[in-house]
């Protein structure tokens, strides 16, 4: 028998507690009111969330606990397993070790789930029967979905256009669980309808889906919103990636010297990062902790660190983050969830902390990598994954160069087989790099909005 390759967990093994990094941050810049400008409080965000996600998100505790109910759901799932990538070591011909924690087991396809599971349950004891939200790629979308088809939740995803168009199946996938998909910007909302009246062929973005997700919820007592990144409650959720991952490399008798996730919003880099983090902050030894994002949607390597409004309609509060301004519409590449203007505030102020690391690549590098992972393990990454794989690839290359025996560890956030038009526009030689506007971007930077706070 060859050596192991799974590193794996009993049920029982699921986190009982989510780890909030907040217990171990700095005390971050205060979350503002979008027309006073003041800090927001509970009852601010009541129109949106119900209460226990709210004290979730503002929550300093350092563990917060996993109501039964919800592990009980995760048991379909979760522990995902750890794997060690020895058919792309060998590949690379790398001193490296690198592992990697496979979130695309889960009903949805990525880890998505292990936030719109609790969502959706905290909703259902508060009485919610209806929700909107937004999705780019459709992973989140899809997730929320499947959390409301198992609460007996109406769930109206609005999903960017240019990803509404290139992934049908992630569509059918939504409508299979009973949920209602728009494609976003819309006729349906005065913030879609401002966005088309702007531009009729807008390929759509994550701030204006948000935009009109959350003017649903606004406009209607009983419909909440469900947000799947960005904000800490989401990142909270995920951290049980990273939790499950710490008990795992117990198993190897490893322990990761770098650490990497792609970056959209946050929600799956800090799902990994943030609990090897606390390690750190509490004493523990220091890694690279790497997020990688597209050149073509830099947030945190061209972004400016500021208050910035969520989404494009300035209907949500006022977080210092790194951006690239509400207005700013990316190009339609294909990392449809990687294509938000703004960055997680935890992850922002982590960064310039200088507790991780930003890295950009352009899309066909990644794909080149996505290819050369599936050759190698059998898994067809997602291509927000192959972000991640990119540079997990580069690292061991790096390693290789360097004669240093390095363990790596990177997030498989989740498979493309609904992403499969995308991979044969790549072999066709379909799929091009593509850049953001740099005039676009410094409009979008100039509109950024005067904060005393600042």
């Amino acid at each position: 028998m060859s050596a192991q390759v799974k590193f794996t967990l009993d049920e029982t093994q699921i986190p009982k507690y989510w780890y909030n990094i907040a217990a171990d941050l700095p005390t971050p810049p205060a979350v503002l009111h979008p027309a006073t400008q003041q800090p927001v409080g509970p009852s601010d965000l009541e129109p949106l969330f119900p209460m226990e996600l709210i004290l979730q998100e503002v929550s300093t505790e350092r563990e917060i606990e996993i109501p039964e109910p919800v592990r009980d759901i995760f048991r379909l799932w979760r522990p995902s397993p750890l794997i060690r990538a020895r058919r792309l070591e060998q590949a690379l011909d790398t001193p490296a070790k690198i592992y990697f924690k496979y979130e695309g087991v889960s009903p949805a396809g990525s880890h998505k789930p292990n936030s719109a599971i609790p969502q959706a349950w905290f909703n259902k004891q508060a009485g919610i029967k209806k929700l909107t939200t937004e999705t780019g790629a459709g992973q989140w979308g899809s997730s929320l979905a499947f959390a409301g088809s198992l609460f007996g939740i109406d769930v109206t995803v609005y999903q960017v256009r240019c990803s509404y168009d290139q992934k049908p199946y992630r569509r059918a996938l939504m409508e299979t669980y009973g949920a209602k998909c728009i494609s976003s910007p819309s006729t349906q909302t005065e913030s879609g309808r401002a966005a088309l009246a702007a531009n009729p062929d807008s390929p759509g973005s994550l701030g204006i889906a948000i935009s009109e997700a959350v003017e649903i919820a606004v406009k209607n007592p009983d419909v909440k919103y469900a947000l799947g990144s960005v904000l800490n409650h989401v990142l909270l959720h995920q951290t049980i990636i990273g939790q499950e991952a710490i008990k795992q490399f117990e198993l190897t008798g490893d322990d990761p010297d770098v650490i990497i996730a792609c970056a959209g919003g946050g929600s799956n880099f800090a799902g990994l990062a943030f609990p090897f983090l606390g390690l750190t902050l509490r004493g523990g030894r220091r890694r690279r902790v790497i997020a990688v994002e597209p050149a073509a949607c830099p947030t945190l390597t061209r972004g400016k660190y500021a208050y910035d409004y969520g989404d494009t309609a300035h209907l949500t509060p006022l977080v210092k983050m790194h951006t690239l301004g509400s207005t700013f519409v990316p190009p339609g590449f294909h990392a449809g969830g990687l294509r938000y203007h703004g960055m997680s505030g935890q992850v922002s102020q982590a960064y310039e902390l200088g507790l991780i690391e930003a890295r950009a690549y352009q899309q066909l590098a990644c794909f080149e990598a996505g290819v050369q992972f599936a050759r190698a393990e059998g898994i067809v990454p997602a291509p927000e994954s192959t972000h991640a794989v990119r540079c997990a690839i580069d690292e061991a290359l790096r390693c290789k160069a360097e004669g240093k025996a390095e363990t790596i560890c990177f997030n498989l956030s989740g498979h493309g087989h609904f992403d499969m038009g995308a991979y044969i526009n790549y072999f066709s030689g379909k799929l091009v790099d593509q850049d953001y506007d740099a005039a676009e971007l410094a409009s979008s930077l100039a509109e950024l909005p005067q904060v005393a706070a600042e």
